[in-house]
């Protein structure tokens, strides 16, 4: 392809007007882009463009190839077992890949989780799964294999080969305002989740105030066109819409997420927590031909815990020891008796965050014992003096941030005012 193939600033022009690229024009800006021959200003303009324009479902598509085409692509085509993966679009307490992972590798699948680390208010797996001593998030390529061979599920750090296309822009769009851009998230999702080369993909597309996108409407439209770039591509996608008003579970933070989710691999833990790992459980089985695959018996039996030993293992880490505790812990309690009615999952990742279980850069460190442990859901029954929940932190100075980002994000009110949770957990299921 040569680098003179077209000009960059017709093309941001054309964008600008509300033309449609060409396949040909996308490939050539990609490229050109990943090379270095389109400047990091004029990619921003490019964004901005699609931002207020928009794209069509061919665009997407071909926005999509172009940046999966940017670098390798893994074939796991040699692998005994067929492979699912499932992807969300990140939340407040969403530990779900820990155990939804060994939960379906149980199955004789294999589940290739590529992943990534937190930025902001929503944490990262590996983030998580680095508080276990020893555990490390780089694989090998033949590492990757050789685990999804002989224990079927592998929780690591995406290597720097995939989708390099994307890595540019999405740093790009982080600080030039067009992150909330549905072609653009798409096809960043999916061109990652199709060089992994998994062949059914499972996705959970959150909505809600600790979401990616608030609105219920928008998470659709981006479930239905990440389902059908799915589809384009030849991967089998569904999508479940999932509610992302609350956090999710009773932690927030790294290690006392860790911990929460070996209680349901134990047959324990939150019910929002197990509903969610359960059905999308169902949808990967049933994406990698069993559909009536029995999870709730593997959670019961010990399979999947078994599975998620092994997992840990394999990767240098020691499933008995004990994780980080806290240096420091305060409690806030219910100044009413009354019913807990509000519990903001965007505040309540925030205040996380500004305890050091996040991070605001990319090279920040965390802190993997802070965060917050929640002791009441909305809808519970509290009584004054009650503990609501519990912050952690190494560095005491910290909890007058959190603090600030709780304020009017949580309410105790009267046995019969409305619950805003934002409704049932699971709202939609999206196919091709």
């Amino acid at each position: 392809m040569t680098l003179e193939a077209f000009d960059t600033v017709d093309l941001i022009h054309a964008k600008r007007d509300g033309a449609v690229l060409t396949t040909a024009q996308i490939d050539w800006l990609v490229d050109a882009y990943t090379r270095g021959f389109v400047g990091d200003e004029q990619m921003a303009a490019m964004a901005m463009a699609i931002f207020l324009n928009g794209m069509s479902r061919e665009e997407i598509r071909d926005l999509t190839l172009a940046m999966i085409a940017s670098g390798e692509t893994m074939n796991l085509s040699s692998l005994s077992k067929p492979t699912t993966d499932k992807h969300s679009t990140g939340g407040v307490g969403d530990k779900i890949t820990l155990p939804l992972a060994p939960l379906v590798a149980s199955f004789g699948v294999a589940v290739p989780q590529l992943s990534g680390r937190g930025l902001g208010h929503t944490g990262g797996t590996l983030d998580k799964l680095e508080a276990i001593p020893g555990w490390r998030a780089d694989l090998s390529n033949a590492e990757l294999h050789a685990q999804l061979e002989a224990v079927g599920a592998v929780i690591c750090a995406a290597g720097a080969g995939l989708a390099p296309a994307d890595k540019k822009l999405y740093a790009l769009r982080d600080i030039t305002g067009t992150v909330e851009s549905i072609p653009l998230i798409a096809s960043s999702i999916m061109s990652k989740k199709i060089a992994e080369g998994t062949s059914a993909l499972v996705l959970d597309v959150k909505f809600g105030s600790g979401a990616f996108m608030s609105d219920i409407a928008d998470s659709r439209e981006l479930a239905q066109t990440m389902v059908r770039l799915g589809t384009d591509a030849g991967v089998a996608t569904t999508a479940l819409v999932t509610n992302m008003n609350v956090p999710l579970g009773l932690a927030i933070g790294n290690a006392n997420e860790v911990r929460e989710s070996v209680e349901v691999l134990a047959g324990g833990g939150p019910a929002d927590v197990i509903e969610l790992t359960l059905a999308l459980a169902r949808e990967m089985l049933a994406s990698a031909g069993q559909p009536d695959a029995d999870v709730e018996d593997a959670l019961a039996s010990g399979r999947a815990m078994d599975v998620w030993r092994a997992m840990i293992t394999a990767q240098d880490g020691d499933p008995d020891a004990v994780l980080p505790t806290p240096k420091e812990a305060e409690v806030v309690t219910a100044d009413r008796d009354g019913v807990l009615v509000e519990q903001q999952a965007l505040a309540f990742g925030v205040a996380a965050w500004r305890l050091g279980a996040g991070r605001a850069r990319k090279e920040d460190p965390v802190q993997h014992a802070a965060g917050i442990d929640l002791h009441v859901k909305p809808g519970d029954t509290v009584m004054k003096g009650q503990p609501l929940f519990t912050m952690s932190t190494d560095e005491p100075a910290r909890f007058a941030r959190a603090l600030e980002a709780l304020e009017g994000a949580y309410r105790v009110g009267d046995a019969g005012d409305e619950v805003l949770d934002g409704g049932p957990l699971i709202q939609d299921r999206v196919t091709g």
